[in-house]
């Protein structure tokens, strides 16, 4: 039985206990519900929750175990000649028999024991069913491929079996345990209180070993390559060094690629802030509830685009758009018609970058604005000021905190971007102050590290785990940053 078929039926068998629950609290409380603790519901949830916790606890662990157990078994008998071997050719051994495995499942028996006896004609066979092997199967992997079936098989069938059997026993006890003074509010209240307290922790735990695993990636990377080298180099080149060299292949400077990431998300802010800030002063203070209710989607609508689009749209229209205009702009100024702007430039991922950022700093801007107090609006109108001196010297000074606290999660937004640098600003890394010419980001050069045959025993594959902390670092100073300042506002004005 598969994953999802069996967790059907163990969520059936909670459904039902549910039902019985509550009949048998009604049929406790003879019409008279107030005799019980709790209402009907809750002695129906108590039972559904004994009978599909435990029996989700129990594969869950047994999906994590059965194939640790099977994946150990399976080497064990590997021949000894085999098991000399580098775990990498025993890593690439054992997923061949996995092929074959799956290649057994759409053959007939009679089809298994041919390839048993003539094992050269396996390689084809297999082929011929989908299922193609890197090379001819050794006798070995014959047999152990027909093992991992079986032993496959049988730990669907237990599992399947344990499953319902866990999910019955708990509907059963606890639908003997129910009686007119059982707690069943508080079991179940108790229950969903652990339930949230584990999801919060397997948010919490999961940025903890993305972390994790991002840091002991970027040591082994430190311990090729010095860290002053890394965080001070003005280099990135990370070619592979020579044969017999003893130098470490390549330079890893992080100074262009720091500044790229930060130039690229610059110009974006100077595009989205004022656009996105005047949108929401104007959604907030000027527009009708009308005009609001349609105007705020729309604009929200930018947000939901993905980045990917944003790049062809830099790629295809504004670069080349940039081009040409600066193209003009010189021939009609020294008569030379050659273009000034690439099409791939800071400012093209910029200009791009800013308008994806724009519903992000409207809308929270906009929230934050909405939330200043009415009385403080009502006291300058009524001091005589106008609606625009209102804004300008009392909503504004008052919304700041909240505003440069979207503005810093907006610019985290910035900093982690990809693909609309990669299309629009190029992969090239380097250091000017020319935003009319390409340069690159953190982020690119991650994708372009990880990208191909991967060996995570050289630094330039390595390299890219210390550029992924290293950017985690900077936004995560951005948003605890934002996040104070946000937390500070919110208990000055609640």
């Amino acid at each position: 039985m598969s994953i999802s078929l069996l967790l059907l039926v163990v969520a059936v068998i909670g459904a039902v206990g549910y039902f019985i629950g509550s009949w048998r609290a009604n049929a406790l409380a003879g019409g008279k519900l107030s005799s019980l603790h709790s209402r009907p519901g809750y002695y129906g949830s108590f039972v559904a929750l004994w009978a599909i916790l435990p029996a989700v606890v129990v594969v869950f662990v047994w999906v994590i175990a059965s194939p640790i157990y099977v994946n150990s078994t399976i080497r064990a008998g590997f021949p000894e000649e085999v098991k000399a071997e580098p775990q990498a050719t025993q890593n690439l051994n054992y997923n061949m028999i996995s092929a074959i495995a799956r290649g057994f499942k759409v053959l007939t028996a009679e089809e298994r024991e041919a390839l048993f006896k003539d094992g050269a004609a396996a390689r084809d066979v297999l082929a011929s069913k989908g299922v193609p092997v890197a090379a001819e199967p050794a006798p070995y992997m014959l047999k152990s491929a027909d093992d991992l079936n079986r032993m496959t098989n049988t730990s669907s069938t237990l599992l399947s079996i344990l499953a319902i059997v866990v999910a019955t026993a708990g509907a059963f006890l606890s639908y003997r345990s129910i009686a007119p003074k059982f707690r069943a509010r508080n079991r179940v209240e108790g229950m969903m209180l652990v339930g949230l307290i584990a999801a919060s922790s397997i948010a919490i735990l999961t940025t903890v070993g993305i972390v994790a695993s991002m840091f002991t990636e970027a040591v082994h990377f430190f311990n090729m390559v010095p860290a002053w080298e890394f965080f001070f180099g003005t280099v990135w080149d990370p070619r592979f060094a020579a044969a017999g060299a003893t130098a470490s292949a390549g330079q890893f400077g992080l100074i262009p690629l720091l500044a790229g990431t930060l130039y690229i998300g610059f110009v974006a802010m100077l595009v989205a802030v004022p656009v996105g800030l005047f949108a929401a002063i104007y959604m907030s203070e000027y527009a009708s509830r009308h005009v609001r209710s349609v105007a705020k989607p729309l604009l929200e609508v930018l947000a939901g685009i993905p980045t990917i689009v944003y790049g062809f749209f830099a790629l295809v229209t504004v670069g080349p758009f940039l081009r040409d205009i600066s193209a003009q702009l010189n021939g009609l100024v020294t008569g030379n018609y050659s273009n000034f702007i690439q099409a791939q430039s800071v400012l093209t991922a910029g200009f791009v970058m800013g308008i994806m950022l724009i519903p992000y700093v409207s809308s929270l801007s906009d929230d934050i604005i909405t939330a200043v107090p009415r009385a403080l609006r009502d006291g300058s109108l009524g001091l005589g000021a106008t609606r625009s001196e209102t804004i300008k010297r009392v909503i504004l000074p008052a919304a700041l905190p909240g505003i440069v606290g979207a503005l810093l999660m907006t610019a985290s937004r910035a900093v982690g971007e990809t693909m609309i640098v990669v299309l629009a600003a190029g992969v090239a890394a380097r250091m000017q102050l020319n935003p009319f010419e390409p340069m690159t980001t953190v982020t690119v050069k991650i994708v372009n590290q990880l990208t191909g045959d991967l060996e995570f025993t050289s630094p330039q594959t390595l390299v890219a785990f210390a550029l992924g902390i290293t950017l985690f670092f900077i936004t995560l100073c951005l948003n605890i940053y934002a996040l104070y300042i946000v937390r500070k506002y919110r208990e000055q004005y609640e």
